[in-house]
């Protein structure tokens, strides 16, 4: 018992720090890459190549002034910068980032709490995140402030429930709602980014709206809101808001590497499959912290490439687009894992694993003839003559 509360407790405190350092370095690779991608050289001058830049940002912060506006609601004002932090970082709890460490004492799995329902964990405390945002509007006692918090959650309800229901293809292959099961799942056959292509097409859009990027950072336009729901906040109250929304990338970026591209497997083998050892324990997070850093990119170059939705444009995306997508993907999916389960009785392997990753391409390239609609792929001209 003392073993496993040492090296729980041991856990918690790496992943803490850890996800703090990361969103720290997070915020410099935000700065450098949107540098050269508008050809310039971005932040260069505290530590070599500025890589101190992310400290002296933070000191900055902690030494200026803490203001409240007079007319806010003080205790709650306060309160909603840590209630939008503290689940930023709860949710990356039952993650797991490598595959057993052995030890004397036993195996120790890399995940900080293990829960038989970790999938559904992530999204009842991943969903606690925009009371913080509501709370923040409201306390300030600011319109523009109101209309940012009513906004964040008017949008995070809309696409929550695109991306739970793009999660339930995931566990009716999975079988099981543990995330380590989930990647043991795909160890037996393909990725489940092969079979559950549209899937992963609308966890990955429905992420984008839940961490409030580009696109979908309509609760902070700062055309039309000044700043949104941190309008009147300053100093370290300021940047928790900025934490949590880097920490909620860096979990979205895990859970997809997670739940579609096998987690901490390594591809194109079955080493890290058999006995664990410290190796293998560093090369699957290193071969984790790869595909993660992927999505991270992806969330990067996205915000710096699209502009910003309307926001009628992105109701009308996620409540008649997504979510009948979503509803309609998992008929037919639990269709054909019936009847390739039941009636052709196959287990899942790469045999059933590309079957459904024919079928996803059929169905991917009909949803994207029927959202073009002669728009992009034909060109502008039939617009215009449309109009015309």
């Amino acid at each position: 018992m003392s073993f496993f509360v040492v090296v729980s407790l041991l856990k918690v405190v790496v992943v803490f720090f850890g996800m703090l350092s990361l969103v720290a370095g997070l915020t410099f690779a935000e700065r450098r890459i949107c540098a050269w991608m508008q050809d310039r050289l971005g932040p260069n001058r505290v530590g070599p190549q500025g890589i101190l830049q992310p400290a002296a940002d933070g000191l900055k912060n902690f030494l200026k002034e803490e203001t409240s506006p007079a007319l806010a609601d003080t205790p709650l004002f306060t309160l909603a910068p840590l209630i939008a932090f503290v689940p930023a970082l709860l949710t990356f709890a039952v993650i797991p980032f490598a595959a057993p460490l052995p030890t004397r004492w036993g195996l120790i799995p890399m995940v900080v709490a293990d829960l038989p329902v970790g999938f559904l964990y992530i999204l009842a405390i991943g969903s606690l995140g925009v009371y913080g945002i509501v709370l923040a509007g409201w306390a300030s006692n600011n319109k523009y402030a109101l209309l940012g918090g009513l906004r964040a959650s008017a949008q995070m309800i809309s696409y929550e429930i695109a991306l739970g229901l793009s999660a339930v293809a995931v566990l009716l292959l999975a079988g099981n709602v543990t995330l380590s099961q989930v990647i043991a799942q795909q160890q037996l056959g393909a990725w489940f980014v092969v079979p559950l292509t549209v899937a992963f097409v609308i966890f990955l859009i429905s992420a984008f709206a839940e961490t409030n990027r580009l696109p979908f950072d309509l609760p902070e336009a700062e055309g039309e809101l000044i700043a949104g729901y941190h309008t009147e906040y300053s100093a370290m109250k300021f940047s928790m808001f900025y934490i949590a929304e880097y920490s909620n990338m860096v979990t979205a970026s895990a859970l997809m590497a997670t739940l579609f591209f096998g987690g901490w497997d390594i591809p194109l083998t079955t080493w890290d499959e058999g006995a664990p050892s410290v190796l293998k324990t560093l090369a699957t997070l290193a071969a984790f912290g790869a595909k993660t850093f992927v999505f991270l990119f992806t969330f990067i170059w996205v915000r710096w490439t699209l502009p910003r939705f309307r926001y009628d444009q992105l109701m009308a995306l996620g409540w008649k687009v997504l979510l009948p997508l979503a509803l309609l993907y998992i008929t037919i999916i639990a269709g054909a894992v019936w009847f390739t389960r039941v009636q052709l009785g196959w287990a899942y392997g790469p045999g059933m694993a590309w079957t459904l990753g024919g079928l996803n391409l059929v169905l991917l390239v009909l949803v994207v003839g029927w959202l073009d609609r002669g728009r992009i792929v034909s060109g502008s001209g039939t617009v215009r003559e449309e109009a015309a």
